[in-house]
């Protein structure tokens, strides 16, 4: 079978341009296809269904018009009467298609362009697709490419068979790169736009940093070392938490490499960026000491459930544990998680002093004792009234100077104490308007009722539409800077696991979630 050139030359096209956009030679024959049948319905009419079909072996290109058999035609352009159906094939069915071959098509000037357009149109997309394809498995990469240019801060990179983008604010201050320079970054992120995929380069990403690590230490690529965490003030200074798998190795050694030559090199790429390294632990205080190194720390204290950590640092040491416009505690507290107040010792001293203070002033109100009882259940640990109300009797009577007759006296005050103050609270709480259901739900106390009728929950249908946090309080972070707002709670010693507890006690009781089924218990069945 002899095969013309210009059917060759349809396929050789076909084969060149899938070539030199790398994507499949399927894809731009079905783009001529196309292209085709659009040029024949302006010929023959656009009402018309004309299909091409180009052979991928031999390039011949058939053109076909397509008629649908049915009983009545209501569209003579599209659609066959069963009985001349059946005259041109009698196996014809209701439902099928006739198709009538139709001559070549001359082209003309216009629709060979329009042609041109629909298959340059089909493969771009073809082209866009496989970009987004490609890049799209690649996120969390360090690529390479060429600076093509630079606009408004913004860095067009060429990768190649794409360009990526370093936004501005994704570029480390005072870097200048210029046309034709060669750039690393780490794509964090690919986009389907209308303009095409959007790959997204970033320099400031804590994950460049741990990515070029991975580069220039072969005990991280190999899994031996994990980088657990880090925290970067981009083109200044940087934290990263690293821990080794194998007890021979130390991490940080690893890293720093032969005279500081692997860190070395990721400071070089990152500008000058100063780069801490710090030994993670699975104990958040030794963590959190490591991470506020270079300076000292002399006492930490810990709360979990908020999230915070108070650290406590020798006087001379205040300034070094902040850092330069708060940078060190602020990358510290970045790399570990936590919220970290820091102390001198002679304000943690004076602060215990006055929580000394503040608590026996209290006992000695409420228990109507002298200060030395007042000092010594203080000094004791006890914080509240309740404590001393409700410990066991042979507790008190342990404390040294204190007798059973005395410990029996300061039960009673204190039980008569709560009793007076309760009452005193369930007035206002009534004064308030707070019903009577709200105070059935388990949890909250006569002082939890009157801070919920202050703060306008006085019935059960607004207790249960309140959040967690409108009773514990929230904090918001503006511009790298924590604002603490405050709950109808705050200040009662709730947590978020308590709130929510009485959140859905009072929609179970306004009927808005069914209540919890009650487990049964396995019977014997011996």
């Amino acid at each position: 079978m002899t095969v013309s050139a210009n059917r060759l030359e349809l396929l050789q096209i076909a084969d060149a341009v899938a070539r030199e956009k790398s994507i499949d030679r399927q894809v731009v024959i079905q783009s001529m296809e196309e292209a085709i049948q659009r040029a024949a319905r302006s010929r023959y009419g656009i009402e018309n269904d004309i299909r091409a079909e180009i052979d991928q072996k031999t390039g011949e290109l058939r053109l076909s018009r397509f008629l649908q058999v049915v009983d009545v035609i209501e569209n003579d352009a599209t659609q066959i009467d069963i009985e001349e159906a059946k005259a041109r094939n009698p196996a014809a069915q209701v439902g099928d298609y006739i198709t009538e071959p139709l001559p070549p098509l001359e082209y003309g000037r216009i629709a060979a362009q329009t042609a041109k357009q629909v298959i340059m149109q089909k493969v771009r997309d073809a082209e866009r697709e496989r970009q987004y394809d490609e890049y799209k498995d690649r996120i969390g990469e360090i690529i390479h490419g060429l600076v093509k240019r630079v606009e408004y801060g913004n860095i067009v990179v060429d990768l190649g068979r794409a360009e990526g983008i370093v936004r501005r604010d994704e570029s480390i201050p005072r870097e200048v790169f210029r046309n034709g320079d060669r750039i690393r970054a780490y794509i964090y992120d690919v986009r389907r736009e209308a303009k095409g995929p959007q790959i997204f380069l970033s320099r400031t990403h804590p994950q460049f940093m741990a990515k070029l690590f991975a580069q220039e230490v072969p005990e991280i690529y190999d899994g031996i070392i994990e980088v657990k965490s880090v925290a970067r003030d981009p083109g200044s200074r940087a934290k990263i938490a690293v821990v080794s798998k194998d007890s021979s190795i130390d991490p940080v050694g690893a890293c720093v490499g032969m005279r500081g030559s692997r860190v070395q090199a990721v400071v070089n790429e990152l500008q000058g960026e100063k780069i801490d390294i710090i030994q993670w632990s699975a104990d958040a205080a030794t963590f959190i000491v490591n991470a506020l190194a270079p300076a000292e720390v002399t006492k930490v204290v810990l709360d979990e459930e908020a999230e915070r950590i108070e650290v406590v640092v020798p006087d001379d040491q205040l300034s070094l544990a902040i850092g330069r416009r708060g940078q060190n505690v602020r990358l510290a507290s970045q790399l570990t998680g936590w919220n970290i107040d820091i102390l001198t010792e002679a304000e943690e001293s004076e602060r215990r002093q006055e929580e000394f203070r503040t608590r026996t002033a209290m006992f000695i109100d409420a228990l109507a004792v002298d200060e030395v009882i007042a000092q010594l259940l203080t000094s004791e640990g006890f914080s509240s009234v309740e404590e001393v109300a409700y410990i066991d009797l042979n507790e008190l009577e342990k404390i040294e100077g204190f007798d059973e007759n005395m410990a029996t006296e300061l039960q009673r005050r204190a039980l008569n104490y709560i009793d007076q103050r309760n009452a005193a609270l369930d007035a206002r709480r009534r004064e308030l308007g707070v019903e009577d259901e709200v105070g059935e739900i388990p949890g909250l106390t006569p002082q939890m009722l009157v801070a919920l009728g202050e703060g306008g929950v006085k019935t059960l249908d607004d207790l249960a539409g309140c959040a967690v946090d409108d009773l514990t309080g929230w904090v918001e972070r503006k511009n790298g800077e924590e604002k603490r707002e405050p709950g109808l709670l705050e200040g009662e010693d709730i947590t978020a696991a308590e709130a929510e507890a009485i959140i859905m006690a009072a929609r179970r009781r306004m009927g808005w979630i069914p209540d919890e089924p009650v487990a049964e218990e396995p019977q014997d069945t011996e």
